[in-house]
């Protein structure tokens, strides 16, 4: 399953070069006209309408001067934010740090009735302790070359995450085995990390789920995703965050997620392997 990028967001990309297009041929005018009226090269057109680049603001307010179709600047805008936010890359993301994106999301989570949360490579974030996520964050920052707000951006992490405890909230969370032994942080930091799952995984609400790294596999590790509700699902990959919001595509993923449910296991066998992990520390 590759979803890099996400077929949801190049989709998004060619209907706003599809508006754009349709429009120009509805004001009766050539591409390379419409260049000439907005003082651009005739190459720019050529990328918007092969959704190459995606508009500005300023650049569908001039196009739509160009076609006399002013009246849909406010559409035509709202639709290309729209898909600008789809695939986004992470040192964009980050670009002024981590903790303003996980404050930005605080919404998002608190109306949010049931996340079903699968992870591959780290604990997943609604999980994680400070000091965990500390180590991760400054790791993440440090390869991306963005500001390193690790500490802070922790802190906003574990703010995001008081909807564990907090409000009318279900979850599902899958890991596979191995995320119980990559570590992030000294001993210490990953006993508590651990420990700390073992505490989440008594709350009625949290059904926490490890795939053994023995397990015979009908579904294959994928990349990190969450569902929202049945609304919205993010996926992480190493240079981007996609958002999906296609009915079709939120369908896959939740095939997916309900095959690598049944690949784990809960409760007492769960618990058992958190605790080899604990004691593989030394």
């Amino acid at each position: 399953m590759n979803v890099s990028p996400s077929s949801a967001a190049q989709a998004a990309r060619e209907a706003v070069a599809a508006r754009l297009t349709d429009l120009r041929k509805t004001a009766g005018l050539k591409a390379y006209e419409v260049a000439a009226l907005c003082g651009w090269h005739k190459s720019k057109v050529s990328r918007l309408e092969n959704a190459v680049t995606l508009p500005e603001d300023a650049d569908i307010r001039a196009y739509l001067k160009a076609c006399g179709a002013q009246e849909h600047v406010a559409e035509l805008i709202a639709q290309t934010r729209n898909a600008d936010q789809l695939y986004v890359d992470w040192k964009r993301l980050h670009g002024t740090g981590i903790r303003r994106i996980h404050e930005s999301t605080v919404p998002l989570y608190q109306r949010t009735r049931l996340f079903r949360v699968y992870c591959s490579n780290v604990v997943p974030g609604l999980l994680q302790t400070h000091g965990y996520a500390q180590a991760l964050l400054s790791t993440i920052s440090d390869f991306q070359g963005t500001p390193n707000d690790a500490s802070e951006a922790a802190t906003a992490r574990l703010d995001r995450s008081r909807v564990i405890y907090e409000g009318d909230h279900r979850f599902v969370l899958l890991v596979e085995e191995t995320v119980l032994r990559y570590r992030f942080g000294d001993a210490a930091v990953m006993a508590g990390q651990l420990g700390s799952l073992l505490e989440v995984m008594s709350l009625p609400s949290v059904a926490f789920g490890v795939i053994p790294s023995t397990v015979a596999r009908s579904m294959w590790p994928l990349e990190t995703f969450m569902i929202f509700d049945d609304d919205r699902i993010q996926v992480e990959t190493l240079s981007a965050e996609i958002s999906i919001t296609s009915e079709a595509e939120i369908a896959v993923y939740a095939k997916a997620f309900s095959a690598l449910q049944r690949l784990a296991v809960f409760g007492h066998d769960a618990r058992a392997l958190v605790t080899d992990a604990i004691n593989a520390l030394g």
